[in-house]
C-alpha cells in the first residue's frame, strides 16, 4: 500500500455527529473525499439532509442524514441501528457535536452547566457506548473526538467554565475508552483545535471585531485556519495512517498554546 493510499477510506461508513456545520461539515467534506460513505447525524434533520445532499454533491460519495439528538440515549441507539441497517457497520465516528456558554462562572446557572456537559461529554459517551457496542461485534474502527485546546487552558477573553470543564472531560474518557478498548482493535484519539472561522466564531466576530485581534496575539500564525484543515487531520486518525496511534490528543491552534 503507498503512503497515499493508506489515507483512504473507501469502502468504510464515517459518522460525523454535529456534521451539518462548521467543524463538523468540513471534517465530513475531507472524510467523503477520501472515500467514506459518509452519514451526518445532527439534531436539526433539515440542515443535516441540505448538508449530506451538499458533500454528496461535492465529492461524489455516497451520504445520508440521520436525525439524532446525543443527549437522548434512546435517540442515539435508534439512529445508531438505522445507520447499521442500510450500511452494515460503522467504521468512523466523529463525536463533532458541541455547544458552548459564555456567562461568568459566578453566574452561570446549573441548568446552563448541564447542558454544555450533556453535549459535550455525555453525548459523546453515549454516541461511542452505541458505536463502540457495533465496532467490537465488527472489525473494530477508530472513534475521534473533536475536542478543543479549551481542555488544557483557559479560554479568554471569553468566560466558558462549563466548556473548558466538559473538554477536559472528554480527555479523560478518550484514555479510558483507548485502554479499554484496544484489544477489539478500537482507536480513540482527540483533535484539539484552536479559533477557527466556523460561522459561529464569524457571528461573534461580528459583534466584536477586536476578539480576533485578541486571540491572534497568542497565536505564532498569523490567520485562523478553516474548518476544512481540521478535515485533513481527521482524515489521518479515521485512517489506516494512523494505525499506530491511540489514546492521544493532537492540537492543531496555530501555534496557540506553545508559548
Amino acid at each position: 500500500m503507498s503512503i497515499l493510499d493508506s489515507f483512504r477510506l473507501d469502502q468504510r461508513t464515517a459518522v460525523v455527529t454535529g456534521g451539518n456545520r462548521g467543524i463538523g461539515k468540513g471534517i465530513a467534506t475531507a472524510l467523503a473525499d477520501a472515500g467514506a460513505d459518509l452519514v451526518v447525524a445532527n439534531r436539526d434533520r433539515d440542515s443535516g439532509v441540505a448538508a449530506a445532499e451538499e458533500i454528496a454533491a461535492e465529492t461524489g460519495a455516497e451520504t445520508l442524514a440521520v436525525q439524532m439528538d446525543v443527549t437522548n440515549e434512546d435517540d442515539v441507539a435508534t439512529a445508531v441501528e438505522a445507520i447499521i441497517d442500510e450500511y452494515n457497520s460503522i467504521d468512523v465516528l466523529v463525536n463533532n457535536a458541541g455547544i458552548t456558554e459564555n456567562v461568568p462562572a459566578e453566574r452561570m446557572d446549573p441548568e446552563d452547566w448541564q447542558r454544555v456537559v450533556d453535549v459535550n461529554l455525555t453525548g459523546v459517551f453515549l454516541c461511542s457506548k452505541h458505536v463502540g457496542r457495533r465496532m467490537i461485534d465488527g472489525d473494530g474502527g477508530s472513534i475521534v473526538n473533536v475536542s478543543s485546546i479549551s481542555a488544557f487552558i483557559a479560554n479568554h477573553p471569553q468566560p466558558q467554565v462549563a466548556y473548558n470543564a466538559s473538554k477536559a472531560g472528554l480527555e479523560g474518557l478518550k484514555t479510558q475508552l483507548a485502554s479499554e478498548w484496544a484489544r477489539y482493535d478500537i482507536r480513540v484519539n482527540n483533535i484539539n483545535p484552536g479559533y477557527i472561522r466556523t460561522n459561529m466564531v464569524e457571528d461573534v466576530l461580528k459583534n466584536d471585531p477586536e476578539m480576533a485581534e485578541e486571540w491572534k496575539r497568542e497565536m505564532l500564525l498569523d490567520e485562523m485556519a478553516r474548518p476544512e484543515s481540521i478535515g485533513a487531520l481527521a482524515v489521518y486518525l479515521a485512517s489506516e495512517a494512523s494505525w499506530y496511534m491511540t489514546g492521544e490528543s493532537i492540537s492543531i491552534d496555530g501555534g496557540y498554546t506553545v508559548r
